[in-house]
């Protein structure tokens, strides 16, 4: 039985970023297809501040949600946490626990938070299964975002545990698509290198610059499959149905395969068309050596990912190129 109702209103904050448009393009999509009465709510920033407190509450006892999706976060790359870890997790702190705390005080009926992969420990057993929580340290170069994520987990758990609200939470890998942030300043690896490569290319820069040493390997996946499985689990998926408090109410969600950032910057190479040279600068950070999730818990839910890394680089490069034409880009900074 499905744990949505026809009826529901859904609020997702955060549904002009990456992971919430897509989220909201694929809850519009099933609305539609299942011919459902779903309202959905969205706030703009100049709207809501979701970091004040009060003002977060008086929002949501005016809108009154059912259902609470979380993909409102400050973001950024290895560069823009390696600067300011203090704001990222003072940020995101604010946010995460100001609507997790109003939808719990305010009678939601079931929450989502999404949380990321990097709250893994640097070093813990690859891939990372989700008992590997809090088993050593984490990643300086992203510790305040980490940080920040695994008191959302906690909270979201001890609510549940504690006072019987239904919160999932979900651990995606490395997320890429239409509408991210392809920022010079704080995107992520690959935005950053879509961009550098298709500057170059119109340019006609012999080279292209990348950052560290290429050796790191990372998961990666296309943003509309994340927005499936937010749905997905949604409606199947119910921790603790067996009255036990043991399991965990937070899941891996990837693809369970990895790519070197040395070959995923020479696919994206080859898929933008940029005929250069491709040089390493080995004084900037790799980051965590490797990345890989374990999804044996999803997989054993019913849910598998669809878009190949390929598939999905080119369906974002495609995206940019029309956004970036027509100067609408996010991120599009002299």
């Amino acid at each position: 039985m499905s744990l949505l109702t026809k009826n529901d209103s859904i609020f997702i904050a955060g549904h002009n970023g990456l992971v919430g448009n897509s989220i909201k393009k694929i809850l519009e999509e099933e609305n539609r297809l299942k011919k459902n009465n779903w309202k959905f709510i969205y706030c703009r920033r100049k709207e809501l501040d979701l970091t004040k407190q009060n003002d977060v509450f008086d929002w949501m006892r005016l809108k009154s949600p059912k259902v609470v999706i979380i993909a409102a976060a400050k973001v950024g790359g290895i560069n823009a946490n390696n600067k300011n870890n203090s704001g990222f997790l003072l940020e995101n702190l604010q946010i995460q626990n100001n609507l997790i705390q109003a939808s719990f005080e305010l009678g939601v009926k079931r929450l989502l938070f999404l949380g990321s992969s990097c709250i893994y420990p640097k070093y813990a057993p690859q891939p990372f299964t989700e008992n590997s929580l809090l088993s050593g340290y984490l990643e300086q170069t992203n510790e305040g975002y980490a940080l920040a994520k695994i008191c959302g987990i906690k909270l979201c758990q001890a609510l549940r545990n504690d006072k019987n609200f239904d919160t999932i939470s979900l651990m995606p890998t490395n997320l890429y698509g239409p509408n991210d942030n392809f920022s010079k300043e704080n995107s992520h690896v690959i935005p950053g290198l879509i961009r550098k490569f298709h500057e170059a290319k119109i340019n006609n820069s012999k080279t292209v610059e990348c950052w560290g040493t290429g050796s790191p390997k990372r998961e990666f996946m296309y943003v509309d499959d994340l927005a499936k499985c937010c749905l997905y689990l949604l409606e199947n998926w119910q921790p603790n149905s067996n009255k036990s408090k043991n399991e965990l109410n937070y899941i891996n969600v990837g693809t369970g395969s990895e790519i070197s950032i040395y070959d995923l910057a020479y696919l994206i190479k080859k898929i933008v068309g940029y005929q250069g040279e491709v040089l390493w600068n080995k004084k900037m950070p790799d980051g965590i050596p490797k990345k890989l999730l374990d999804i044996t818990k999803l997989k054993n839910l019913g849910w598998k990912h669809t878009t190949n890394l390929k598939n999905g680089l080119q369906k974002t490069y495609t995206a940019f190129l029309d956004a970036y034409n027509s100067n609408s880009i996010r991120g599009k900074l002299k």
